[in-house]
């Protein structure tokens, strides 16, 4: 996975090459990633979906992510993104089904990982329940969601801790219910900023 190639851009996103994985992010290079977050209306409210991630992933295990995530390698489109919501989640959806939230750009340094992404972020809305999701367990080790009123409340300082439900797969593939009060460093490291867009792009979809 480090030797993947990817594709890297300037400071004004023009490509200017390609580089692996690992160099990408010892050097700080930009690249592009691809996100989509699941969204569902159920009893009256709107709920956000996040992946928990594998306890055996290098950067960040066992915490909270984007619902489905990952790196565009250097021969793929962004369209080809959407296998990252097919191989982790087991989610059969085509492209045209998701939102554009347009490309959001970061920076994050964690140790000695400097990420510097240039994010296609996209919005799934669905009514999508639990029972549909058939996760891939070296990535992802369970599902839960979110108030999305108190998602976005939490990202806007409004609230400190806000409650997620779902479930969480056991050493034999069980799943295990959960439910517990999460605060900010429950959540893979992006800057504020990142998760105020993606807030925003979505409330601008629910309530137009």
């Amino acid at each position: 996975m480090e030797n993947e190639m990817l594709r890297i851009f300037d400071e004004n996103r023009l490509e200017i090459g390609t580089a692996t994985r690992e160099e990408v992010h010892r050097l700080g290079l930009w690249h592009e990633t691809f996100h989509c977050w699941f969204i569902s209306r159920k009893e009256g409210k709107e709920y956000i979906y996040l992946q928990i991630r594998s306890d055996h992933k290098k950067d960040y295990p066992s915490l909270l992510d984007i619902t489905a995530a990952g790196h565009l390698l250097a021969t793929e489109k962004v369209v080809d993104g959407i296998r990252e919501v097919q191989e982790e989640l087991g989610i059969e959806v085509t492209f045209d089904e998701f939102v554009s939230l347009g490309v959001i750009d970061y920076s994050i340094t964690t140790g000695e990982l400097i990420d510097k992404e240039l994010a296609n972020v996209f919005m799934y809305n669905n009514n999508i329940n639990f029972e549909d999701f058939n996760l891939q367990v070296e990535e992802v080790s369970g599902i839960v969601r979110a108030d999305f009123k108190q998602f976005a409340a939490l990202w806007t300082n409004e609230v400190s801790s806000i409650e997620i439900e779902g479930y969480q797969l056991n050493d034999f593939g069980e799943r295990i219910p959960l439910i517990k009060i999460v605060e900010k460093d429950a959540f893979v490291p992006h800057e504020n900023s990142y998760y105020k867009a993606v807030i925003s792009g979505i409330q601008a979809i629910l309530c137009p």
